[in-house]
């Protein structure tokens, strides 16, 4: 057994709730989206495509901008629910958005060119693994324990006043 002393020049390294890991998770999330939709712009013949009115083989009306809006939104918004959401809810909503999003992020591939793969292949890689964070995180989440020397409140164990 070894023990642990504790120094004046020891960091301290206080557990982080679940709630914060999901939700710098989903952050993250959202600055590789952004940034991965920021240098598409640079990639030669996007922003004709883009001016042109089309954005890979979609027209861009209100249809497609509605479609992209909620597929932002939807991350965006996770980045506050896992915070306020209550555990059993925040789980299953974390559970769920993360599998769906996780084919949402590889269908960035379609229309991917060799020469981008590089480009295509670390950020799809980088955003399924965030994604696996979070599911792990979610999957994991903590569980309060029952312990038998302190009876909860409930049924034959509540205490009466005389």
């Amino acid at each position: 057994m070894t023990t642990q002393t504790n120094t004046p020049n020891q960091l301290d390294n206080p557990p982080i709730p679940v709630q914060a890991k999901i939700a710098g998770a989903w952050t993250s999330f959202m600055f590789l989206v952004i940034y991965v939709d920021y240098f598409h712009l640079y990639k030669p013949g996007f922003v004709a495509d883009l001016l042109a009115g089309t954005v890979f083989e979609f027209n861009i009306g209100p249809t497609f901008m509605s479609f992209a809006l909620t597929l932002i939104a939807i991350p965006s918004m996770m980045v506050m629910l896992s915070v306020v959401l209550p555990a059993r809810v925040n789980r299953t909503t974390n559970l769920v958005v993360a599998a769906i999003y996780i084919p949402v992020s590889v269908f960035n591939a379609v229309g991917g060119t060799w020469a981008y793969s590089y480009f295509f292949g670390l950020s799809i890689g980088l955003e399924v693994l965030l994604l696996g964070f979070i599911l792990r995180c979610a999957w994991t989440w903590p569980r309060n324990v029952a312990n038998p020397a302190f009876p909860t409140q409930r049924g034959d164990c509540q205490h009466h006043r005389k």
